[in-house]
């Protein structure tokens, strides 16, 4: 920031293993959403290595970095984003189209990732036409369309009632108890507390690596 040199992350040291249901919290500014970036391969470590399946992916350049997104990691956002004139279908399609997936192939992929959110039978309609938890349904069939290694979800309830937020909390239970890894950020300890392992950053330090259950 202009001449001051400003430390988001300092002195992190973790590992995640394939599998594990991992929370990250820590107060504004405290560098958690910077981990998030990191691990989910939107911003590069000026220092430090990452390695993510046997790849060492600090290392890599902006196209390749693109690629590891595409391939290895799933998206879900607060704000869900949801292009507004495509139906549930498409929005789920949309990874796929840069793999060159024919539409077909496209299509069959889409419904199966419906499927494991429960909401095939929307499928057809447009984000107005779904409640908030559907259309995190929604967002979270679009990140597990890739088959990615990770799944990261950057408060995946925010937007969401109390009773909305505990089933889509389930929901990634239910996607951890199938072998899938999980990294959510988070402000809130009762959301925080649904995973197995939770990561407190202060002042872009670990604080605190505690396991739950």
């Amino acid at each position: 920031m202009g001449s001051e040199i400003v430390h988001a992350l300092q002195g992190i040291n973790l590992s995640i293993e394939r599998g594990e249901y991992v929370a990250i919290m820590g107060p504004s500014g405290s560098g958690k959403s910077t981990l998030m970036n990191l691990i989910g391969c939107l911003d590069s470590p000026t220092r430090g290595q990452y390695w993510l399946n046997g790849k060492l992916v600090s290392e890599l350049d902006d196209d390749e970095l693109a690629q590891i997104r595409n391939r290895e990691i799933g998206f879900v956002f607060q704000i869900f984003n949801l292009l507004p004139r495509s139906t549930a279908l498409a929005n789920v399609e949309l990874p796929l189209i840069y793999r060159g997936m024919s539409a077909a192939e496209r299509r069959a992929q889409a419904k199966e990732a419906l499927k494991l959110v429960e909401l095939e039978h929307r499928m057809d309609h447009r984000p107005n036409e779904l409640s908030g938890g559907q259309r995190q349904r929604v967002a979270i069939a679009r990140a597990l369309v890739t088959d990615p290694s990770i799944l990261l979800a950057d408060e995946p309830t925010g937007n969401l009632d109390t009773a909305t937020g505990a089933e889509i909390m389930q929901l990634f239970n239910t996607l951890n108890e199938q072998s899938r890894t999980l990294v959510i950020v988070t402000h809130e300890r009762e959301v925080a507390e649904c995973a197995r392992r939770i990561l407190h950053i202060r002042d872009g330090k670990l604080e605190s690596d505690e396991r739950v259950r």
